[in-house]
């Protein structure tokens, strides 16, 4: 197969059902007659001196239910005028007076974001995690609702997260997150990051914990990780657990013990192995992490932070470089396509007058069963281009184990010489015009599909 030509920045144009859940949810929550819900995710940053450049590393992999599309969607800033309101995938509420433009990686049929980034260096991902605090299936915010509008409404990571707790304090977390009839709820943890900073931001219902990570690397993966390193919190968090008799008031205060379920439910404890393991790369690799690094991990299946079973697998994966030097731009990496180990991360640039990437982005329907009370009664086919063609691929791997590892190959060159020409940029070998990079993600996206024809 012919390698299509590369730019100055990537490839040029013109070259180149729901399944069984896994075992462990909590009880209550799993399909009728199917086993229990899934709910896994990993997700990771690295700052100096852990990196090997003066970068911040971001990356998620985002674990979903198997069939979930996950596209992927540009969201320009706008301003808006007093009084407006923004409709959140159940819940409608206040809207900022301005909004950052933003790049979101998504479940297609909610409003929110399981991971994303905006045009400030600003990157939020978040993960399920059941605590003491009661969920319930009242609709509010979504955890992924949450992750939109702190990318939208902050400008550092700091900022999104005050967005994110004020926003939770007001209007709670709740609604089902999966696209079925039989509700799936569950509370969020978050890591956001930004060129000079990243904070861990744990949630019990309305209640939180955050701390901040000036230096080294952080992993969080479906379990309260907070102990008695507490930043910020709650108001009432403390006075929470002692009327709850969850702590004494003796001692050190610490979130993960007072919150955590003392029964864990499976997955939770599954969630451990997953995080020692994330932990574990992440040391070994510490002083020499890279975007190839965390790309890597997020491939690693042996330690099952890169999931493909029956009931779910890795929907969409994301690591972005956030220079410590403001003059540099801040590069952001998607697969758009489900299973990292057989996809390509392509680079995502914010500058003015980007080219839209319509393969990515999912049909939408007049009659959404998304949005209709009730909800979830019909199923829709929200696969993008890019997915279904990649799907088509993964089908021809399984089958023909040569043409697979051929075009395998292919994929990974493709990627290669994208990651390539970032570095090159990032290290002022190239400079790129505007119009290139305005360019860069489509035609990646395009490159790509040309080898699934």
């Amino acid at each position: 197969m012919d390698q299509p030509g590369v730019g100055v920045l990537g490839p040029r144009p013109g070259q180149g059902r729901g399944g069984d859940a896994p075992v462990g949810a909590p009880p209550g929550f799993g399909m009728a007659g199917q086993g229990p819900a899934p709910s896994s995710c990993d997700c990771f940053v690295a700052l100096p001196p852990h990196t090997a450049a003066p970068a911040v590393i971001f990356g998620k992999n985002a674990d979903r239910p198997r069939c979930e599309v996950q596209e992927l969607v540009y969201v320009p800033a706008a301003t808006h005028r007093p009084g407006d309101r923004v409709q959140c995938t159940y819940i409608e509420i206040e809207q900022a007076e301005r909004t950052h433009a933003v790049v979101l990686s998504r479940p297609a049929w909610l409003w929110g974001a399981e991971m994303g980034a905006n045009e400030h260096g600003v990157c939020v991902g978040n993960e399920g995690v059941w605590t003491r605090e009661p969920v319930g299936e009242d609709e509010a915010l979504l955890g992924m609702d949450l992750v939109r509008l702190g990318l939208e409404r902050g400008r550092s990571a700091r900022e999104a997260l005050e967005v994110i707790t004020a926003l939770l304090e007001r209007h709670g977390q709740g609604g089902s997150c999966k696209e079925e009839p039989v509700p799936f709820v569950y509370h969020n943890t978050f890591l956001l990051a930004d060129r000079g900073e990243a904070w861990v931001l744990e949630t019990a219902g309305r209640y939180w914990a955050a701390q901040r990570i000036r230096e080294g690397s952080r992993n969080i993966s479906n379990q309260l990780s907070i102990g008695t390193d507490i930043t910020a919190e709650h108001a009432e968090l403390r006075q929470r657990a002692r009327s709850q008799g969850w702590w004494s008031g003796a001692g050190e205060f610490s979130f993960a013990e007072a919150f955590s379920l003392e029964q864990q439910p499976p997955r939770m404890e599954a969630a451990k192995a997953r995080y020692s393991a994330g932990k574990e790369l992440l040391r070994q690799h510490a002083g020499h992490i890279t975007a190839e690094t965390f790309m890597a991990i997020l491939r690693d299946k042996a330690s099952g932070i890169c999931v493909d079973s029956e009931g779910f697998r890795t929907a969409g994966s994301m690591v972005s470089v956030l220079p410590r030097d403001p003059a540099l731009p801040c590069v952001h990496f998607f697969t758009a396509t489900p299973d990292p180990s057989r996809s390509v991360f392509k680079p995502f640039i914010f500058v003015a007058g980007l080219k839209p990437a319509p393969q990515v982005m999912s049909p939408s329907f007049s009659d959404d069963p998304a949005k209709k009370v009730p909800r979830f009664q019909s199923t829709v086919d929200r696969r993008h281009e890019l997915y279904r063609r990649h799907q088509a691929a993964l089908e021809l791997m399984d089958r023909d184990q040569e043409q697979g590892q051929k075009l395998q190959q292919t994929l990974r060159d493709l990627e290669r010489q994208g990651l390539e020409a970032v570095n090159a940029l990032l290290g002022g070998d190239v400079a790129p015009s505007p119009e290139e990079l305005a360019e860069l993600f489509f035609d990646c996206v395009d490159a790509e599909m040309k080898f699934y024809k």
